[in-house]
């Protein structure tokens, strides 16, 4: 049982820790929608969103912090009661990278509207301010998105989506752990929680 809280515990610490000092580099050090390329097919963008995975927006940021909260909270009940029941080690880091993933969003959402101020494309990079001096309140902040993989574009007589970008999607380290995560936890694992034991 040890060995599974110490794993989840490492698993959400390194997951947040690497998510929010990515963030905050990029903020601070980037203007809004300045890129770097890494490769042709990578690239360091930075945007920002109200909340949304992968950068959807069309909830409230109040009703997507509230909500992520009560499913963190949910995910970490279904964590508890997984290490108790000694589930495999691979279900409980999934577990644990989805609930790192949307603590990492949350602080965005809840935090960052109160300690940075604006992004912006013209302007100097963001600034780190005392806390309720930045540039929204509480729930305010919106999500920093740096991850771009332009890995092709569609050829232009496909119908829909020819001339688009294939995931054009600009994400972040967190929505990374939701996704991947959730996907392990679906592919590997789903017979777990229907299981009779």
């Amino acid at each position: 049982m040890k060995k599974r809280v110490l794993l989840s515990a490492s698993i959400i610490i390194v997951v947040l820790a690497v998510d929010q000092l990515a963030k905050i580099l990029v903020k601070t050090r980037m203007h809004l929608y300045e890129h770097i390329d890494i490769a042709s097919w990578f690239q360091i963008f930075f945007t920002e969103n109200h909340g949304m995975a992968f950068g959807m927006d069309f909830v409230g940021t109040l009703f997507l912090t509230l909500f992520r909260l009560l499913a963190v909270g949910l995910f970490v009940w279904i964590l508890f009661a997984q290490i108790k029941r000694c589930a495999p080690l691979g279900l409980i880091a999934c577990l644990a990278l989805i609930i790192a993933g949307a603590l990492g969003n949350i602080v965005d959402n809840t935090l960052y509207g109160l300690i940075f101020t604006a992004s912006s494309p013209m302007s100097e990079p963001a600034q780190l301010v005392a806390f309720g001096q930045g540039y929204g309140s509480l729930f305010e902040g919106r999500v920093v998105d740096m991850l771009y993989f332009p890995l092709f574009e569609w050829p232009t007589w496909m119908p829909l989506v020819g001339g688009s970008t294939f995931f054009g999607a600009v994400f972040n380290v967190a929505d990374s752990a939701i996704s991947v995560g959730a996907v392990a936890l679906a592919v590997f694992y789903h017979r777990h929680f229907f299981s009779r034991q």
